[in-house]
């Protein structure tokens, strides 16, 4: 359930992002492009190319909203994500879509695609907040599959401030998995006083604490 939690999470953090920053963002490009090309003609085909890509989007994210998706959904899905990648190629929604690839991914049991796709975003984007998110997803991911030494290094990578109560949660999930159960409880009481100053509240750090308590009493 913390698990699923957390994937909710990051879900409302892309759709928070996207509402507080894409209209900026999208007006920026129209008058740097402005300057080069006449302004009717770019209004014209940037009002284009930003509808199909809103539009894109938008069902890529009511897609990966769903609690569960069958084979066509997926499929409608990865063509989205395609579209998105080859018609709008260095754009946000591009960066976008890889993120919630990789979420589809891994609700779809393709682990290495994910890891792909997230990498991919890291690598390319220049946008911190995303990297961000794309690094804890990625650092889960690595967890899982048992690389756990490879997933703190992950989340030693540039994490913005604003995800910072997210990165220690996670270090203290990876810390618990490995048995470090004094190192896990300090990086989740360092999240829980970071989600409280920040106001965003995380699910689940008081459990966490509560069941490492129990678990130690009875050692």
């Amino acid at each position: 359930m913390a698990e699923l939690r957390t994937e909710e999470e990051q879900l409302e953090a892309i759709k928070r992002w996207w509402k507080e920053n894409g209209t900026s963002l999208l007006a920026g490009a129209v008058l740097a492009a402005a300057g080069v090309f006449g302004w009717n003609a770019w209004q014209d085909y940037q009002q284009g190319q930003a509808v199909a890509a809103s539009s894109s989007y938008q069902q890529l994210l009511d897609l990966a909203s769903r609690d569960s998706l069958d084979d066509g959904a997926l499929a409608q899905a990865q063509g989205l994500v395609d579209t998105l990648q080859e018609d709008h190629d260095g754009t946000l929604y591009s960066e976008l879509a890889l993120l919630l690839e990789a979420r589809l991914e891994v609700d779809a049991g393709d682990v290495e695609g994910a890891r792909e796709s997230l990498e991919t975003l890291i690598e390319g984007s220049d946008d911190g907040y995303l990297t961000g998110l794309a690094r804890l997803r990625l650092a889960r991911l690595q967890s899982a599959e048992g690389n756990h030494e490879t997933a703190l290094a992950t989340l030693d990578g540039d994490i913005p401030e604003a995800l910072a109560a997210q990165r220690d949660n996670v270090r203290g999930d990876i810390y618990h998995a490995t048995g470090q159960h004094d190192q896990a409880a300090k990086a989740w009481q360092s999240a829980q006083s970071l989600a409280e100053e920040s106001g965003q509240p995380l699910y689940g750090i008081s459990l966490k604490l509560d069941d490492l308590g129990d678990q130690e009493a009875t050692l």
